[in-house]
């Protein structure tokens, strides 16, 4: 990936730290994780705890714990927070009902403060964490801040089909494009109008020298992995695409160090794979074939072919569209290598997964079609521009950086 110029930025939670008098005296929580530091790299809770705002009454953790320990569709559990004294409540249980703040969570309180680092993705589940947790309390009376962070992938390029009616979930739990360009603070904007919020429930402690073009590269900080696969911002810049591959029983990588950029299962040619990639010419990124042997999750102590993607060209990349043709290509070179995740997925176990991440069903049907339906496939990738188009049109009215 090419150097750029850093740029230094303030995210909402330097902002607030500034004025942190401003929750001296008031009864408030935080909802927030590992990645969320300051400027000078000290978490969150500690900070806000070590300022004029005094300690939080409980903090919550999202998917993966507030410290990031378990890996995908892993429970956390209850815990106090050995630094601060103060309980840490799970938001990602063992089913459904534990994604959402559970009855009396935010009993007693005044003020919830969310701080998550998303990753720009529909997929990703801090979105719909918040969103959730946020509605929860409104409802209660119970005041929202949202400080925000930056959008790794950039707030200008949007990518993607819109999540079709029927295909709720937690990886699909709003109607936008897979790549959204939408900051956190943005996505609480967006669906508080859709929702008919009050207004005056959430704020939103916005960023200071952020620009829409902006990628991480372009930032002055250091990246602090927002899950335990995660651990680079280029790997953060394929998963719009890679994780696709969740969806099926070929390994993404997990158990690996390079989760999301290597892809693969047993029985696979990975140079045939990538010859047949190169020629569909997809901008931004290089395919090499490669072999792995993940040490946990699919295929654990097994040696996979397959390949591994690097990004080229951060700007010309459009990810989600290099994993729809990573996933039309296994299936039609590997079939007997491929197949579709038969476990449920999220807690759901009627719809198949792929179907929950690409938002429809349109995917599965016509690339199980092979070549009898190319013509069905080429309809659904462009179909893509007016919900595309659509989706900026909507965006325009709840942006909050120009």
């Amino acid at each position: 990936m090419r150097q750029r110029k850093q740029h230094p930025i303030v995210t909402g939670l330097d902002r607030l730290l500034g004025h942190a008098e401003k929750l001296a005296g008031r009864r408030w929580a935080l909802l927030s994780h590992g990645a969320a530091v300051t400027r000078d790299l000290r978490p969150a809770h500690l900070a806000l705890s070590s300022s004029a705002a005094g300690r939080p009454v409980a903090l919550f953790g999202p998917e993966h714990g507030y410290y990031g320990v378990e890996q995908d569709m892993v429970a956390s559990a209850d815990e106090i927070d050995t630094w601060t004294g103060v309980p840490v409540l799970s938001l990602y249980g063992d089913d459904a009902e534990s994604l959402r703040p559970r009855p009396g969570a935010f009993d007693g309180l005044d003020l919830l403060v969310i701080d998550l680092q998303d990753v720009g993705c529909r997929y990703y589940t801090y979105a719909a964490t918040a969103v959730w947790s946020a509605e929860i309390a409104i409802a209660q009376g119970v005041e929202v801040w949202l400080l925000d962070r930056p959008n790794p992938l950039g707030g200008s390029l949007v990518e993607g089909n819109l999540r079709q009616r029927g295909f709720e979930s937690f990886v699909g739990a709003f109607a936008m494009p897979v790549r959204h360009g939408l900051t956190l603070g943005e996505i609480l904007r967006l669906e508080g109008k859709r929702r008919g919020w009050d207004e005056a429930g959430l704020r939103v402690w916005t960023l200071g020298g952020w620009q829409r073009s902006f990628t991480w590269d372009d930032l002055d900080r250091p990246w602090i992995a927002p899950s335990p696969n995660m651990p680079t911002p280029e790997i953060a810049a394929l998963y719009p695409g890679s994780c696709l591959v969740e969806a099926t029983t070929m390994s993404e990588g997990r158990g690996t160090t390079r989760p999301f950029q290597l892809v693969g299962a047993p029985g696979i040619d990975p140079k045939r794979w990538a010859d047949a990639l190169e020629t569909r010419r997809l901008p931004g990124a290089t395919i090499l074939p490669t072999y792995f042997k993940p040490q946990f999750q699919k295929h654990a102590g097994e040696a996979c072919g397959g390949i591994e993607i690097r990004v080229t060209d951060e700007q010309t990349l459009r990810p989600y569209r290099l994993g729809i043709e990573i996933l039309r290509s296994a299936l039609e070179l590997f079939p007997e290598a491929f197949d579709w995740r038969p476990e449920p997925y999220e807690f759901i176990a009627d719809i198949p997964a792929i179907d929950l991440l690409t938002g429809s069903d349109d995917f599965r049907r016509t690339v199980e079609l092979g070549t009898a339906g190319a013509d069905e496939m080429a309809g659904w990738l462009r179909s893509w521009r007016d919900d595309e188009t659509a989706f900026r049109t909507e965006r325009n009215a709840i942006l909050l950086y120009a």
